[in-house]
C-alpha cells in the first residue's frame, strides 16, 4: 500500500464555551487577606505596620500623614508608626491575579488615598457624635422617668402633707408674705423629695421642658453657626476666611465648654490649610484657634492626629512674630500629652523651637522653653536635640542668664543620658553651673537646678572630678551643704564625698567615713561602684604591699 493508502486520523478537543467564557465574565472574588482594610481593594504595594496588620502603602501613608488610626473589623486600631514592605503578600497577590486572569492592581494615588481617609475620619466623627447624643438622650430620659416615679411615690405616701400645702394655698394668711408658718416649716422638713422646695410639679415640669427647649435651640444655633464658620474657612475669599477664623477664635476663647464640641475632624480639616496661609492675619488667627482648642485635654491628641503639627512648625519657622508666638504656645500645650511628645519631635519641631529661644518675644521664648522641656522627657527627643548640636547653645543661654531656670530644666533632662552628659561636659557645663552657684543674686530654683545638673553630670565620675575641681566646685559645694532644701543638701554631700576621693580610692581619713550606714555608701548612685572599688583597693594593697601603685 503506497503513500496514498495511509489514513490520517484527526482528533480535536473542544472546551465548552461556558467553561471558557465563565472566567472573564465572572472573575473570581479576591481573598479577603488581599484587600486593604482602608480602601477595600486589592493591595498594589502591601506593607506591614508595627501592630502586624497589612495595608496598601498609599492608604497607610495617608493615615500616617493625617494622624488617623482607622478602626479594624475586630475593633482594634493599628500602629502606623513604621511601614515595612510585605513582599510575600505582594507576590501572592500577583500570582492570584495571573491565575485568575485579573489585571494586577495599580497603586492608589496619594491624593485619592488622602480623600478616602478624610472621608473615613469624617464618618467616624459623625458616628461618635451620634452615639454620644443617643447616650445623652437615653440618660436624660431615664432621669426624667426616675424623677417622675419618685414624685408620684412621694405624693402617694404623704397625702397629709399635700392637704396641708393645699390648705395654705387656698386660705393664705397675710403673714405668708413675710414669714413662713411653723406648720409649713415642719411639712417642708419632712418632705422626702428633692423637688419639694419648688412650687408644684407642673411648674417644675414646665420649667424643665422650657429649659430643655432652650438648650436644644442653643445647640441647634451652635451647629448652624459652626457650619457657617466651616463654609467661610473653606471659601476662596480671603475676607471670608478671616471672618471665619476671627469668629472661631472668639468662640473658643470665651466659651470654655464649647471647645471640646468644636474640636471635630470636620472643623480641623477646614482649619488646617489656613495655618499655612500667606496672609498674616488669617494665619495668626488660625494658629490662635489651635491654641484655644488645645487647652482641653481631650482635644490634644485629636489635634495632632488631624495633621496640624506640620503647618504649626512652618508657622513657627516663617510666620509673623505673633503667629510664631502662638505656634510656640500651641506646641507647648500639645506636648503636655504623653502621646504627642514623640510625634511632635519626629515631625521636626525641635530646631524651630530652639531658634525661638532667641526670639525678641518674651512670651515666645518662655513657651518654646517649656515645649522643649516637656518634649525632652522622651529619650528619642533628647537624642535628637544632642545630635542637633543644641547643648552648647543651651549652655550659652544659661551663662548669659537668659531664662536660666527653664533652660536648666532642659539641660537636666539631657544629662539623664550618656550622650547628653558627654555633650554637656564638652560644652563646659560644669564651669557654667559652678559660676551660677557662686552668684549672690540667683533664685533658689535656679540654684537647685544647677545642683541637680551637677549631680547628674557627676555620674561620669572620672571626668567630672577633674573638671569640677578645676572649676572650684569644692568651695561652693561646702557652703551649699548647709543651706537649701534637704534634697539639694543630700546631692551636695554626695558630690563632696566623691570629690574628696583620690583617683585610686578615698582620701586619707575619708575611707572610714563611708561605712555601711553612710548616705553615700548605700543611697547614692555611686554606692555599688564605690564598694567594689574599695574592695579591690584593699585587695591590691594586701597582695602587692604598701609600696605598690594604688589601684
Amino acid at each position: 500500500m503506497g503513500s496514498s493508502g495511509k489514513t490520517r486520523w484527526k482528533i480535536s478537543f473542544h472546551r465548552s464555551s461556558s467553561s471558557s467564557s465563565s472566567s472573564p465574565r465572572h472573575p473570581k472574588k479576591p481573598p479577603s487577606e488581599f484587600l486593604c482594610p482602608i480602601s477595600n481593594s486589592l493591595m498594589a504595594d502591601p506593607v506591614i505596620v508595627s501592630s502586624g496588620h497589612s495595608f496598601d502603602r498609599s492608604s497607610a501613608e495617608a493615615c500616617k500623614t493625617l494622624g488617623f488610626s482607622p478602626p479594624l473589623p475586630d475593633g482594634s486600631r493599628p500602629d502606623l508608626s513604621s511601614l515595612i514592605p510585605n513582599l510575600a503578600l505582594k507576590s501572592a497577590i500577583h500570582n492570584w491575579c495571573d491565575r485568575s486572569a485579573s489585571p494586577r492592581p495599580d497603586p492608589l494615588p496619594l491624593p485619592a488615598a488622602r480623600e478616602l481617609v478624610l472621608a473615613l475620619m469624617a464618618a467616624e466623627d459623625e458616628n461618635s457624635n451620634k452615639t454620644a447624643q443617643r447616650t445623652e438622650e437615653k440618660t436624660e430620659k431615664t432621669e426624667k422617668e426616675r424623677e417622675k416615679e419618685l414624685l408620684l411615690k412621694g405624693v402617694s405616701e404623704n397625702p397629709q402633707w399635700k392637704l396641708t400645702y393645699a390648705a395654705t394655698e387656698v386660705n393664705p394668711r397675710h403673714k405668708h408674705l413675710y414669714c413662713s408658718s411653723s406648720s409649713e416649716e415642719e411639712s417642708v422638713a419632712v418632705t422626702p423629695l428633692p423637688l419639694a422646695t419648688k412650687p408644684s410639679c407642673y411648674s417644675s415640669s414646665s420649667s424643665s421642658s422650657s429649659s430643655l427647649v432652650i438648650e436644644e435651640s442653643a445647640e441647634e444655633e451652635e451647629e448652624v453657626e459652626v457650619e457657617e464658620i466651616v463654609v467661610k474657612l473653606k471659601s476662596s475669599m480671603i475676607s471670608d476666611q478671616e471672618e471665619g477664623v476671627i469668629r472661631l477664635r472668639n468662640i473658643s476663647r470665651n466659651l470654655q465648654e464649647k471647645r471640646v464640641r468644636l474640636c471635630n475632624l470636620k472643623l480641623l480639616a477646614a482649619l488646617r490649610p489656613l495655618l499655612g496661609s500667606r496672609y498674616a492675619a488669617v494665619q495668626t488667627h488660625a494658629v490662635a484657634v489651635i491654641v484655644n482648642l488645645s487647652l482641653e485635654k481631650p482635644n490634644k491628641v485629636k489635634i495632632v492626629r488631624s495633621g496640624a503639627v506640620p503647618p504649626l512648625i512652618d508657622a513657627l519657622r516663617s510666620g509673623s512674630l505673633e503667629a510664631r508666638e502662638h505656634a510656640a504656645g500651641a506646641l507647648f500645650s500639645l506636648s503636655l500629652d504623653d502621646e504627642n511628645k514623640m510625634a511632635i519631635g519626629v515631625l521636626g519641631a525641635l530646631p524651630p523651637l530652639l531658634h525661638m529661644l532667641r526670639s525678641v518675644s518674651e512670651q515666645g521664648r518662655q513657651d518654646a522653653a517649656l515645649a522643649l522641656y516637656h518634649l525632652t522627657l522622651v529619650q528619642s527627643n533628647r537624642s535628637k536635640l544632642v545630635k542637633l548640636g543644641a547643648v552648647p547653645a543651651l549652655v550659652g543661654l544659661v551663662r548669659e542668664g537668659e531664662m536660666a531656670g527653664r533652660v536648666l530644666l532642659i539641660l537636666c533632662n539631657l544629662a539623664s543620658g550618656v550622650e547628653g552628659r558627654v555633650a554637656l561636659l564638652d560644652a563646659d557645663a560644669v564651669q557654667v553651673f559652678v559660676e551660677m552657684l557662686k552668684k549672690k543674686d540667683v533664685d533658689n530654683s535656679v540654684r537647685e537646678n544647677c545642683i541637680v545638673g551637677l549631680f547628674a553630670l557627676s555620674q561620669s565620675i572620672m571626668r567630672f572630678k577633674g573638671v569640677a575641681k578645676a572649676a572650684g566646685a569644692m568651695e561652693i559645694l561646702v557652703q551649699l551643704a548647709e543651706s537649701g532644701s534637704e534634697r539639694a543638701r543630700q546631692k551636695v554631700k554626695r558630690m563632696l564625698m566623691l570629690l574628696k576621693e583620690k583617683e585610686g580610692g578615698f582620701a586619707e581619713g575619708d575611707e572610714e567615713g563611708v561605712g555601711e550606714g553612710d548616705d553615700v555608701g548605700r543611697g547614692s548612685p555611686f554606692g555599688a561602684f564605690r564598694q567594689q572599688q574599695r574592695y579591690q583597693l584593699h585587695k591590691v594593697k594586701n597582695v602587692t604591699g604598701a609600696h605598690s601603685t594604688e589601684f
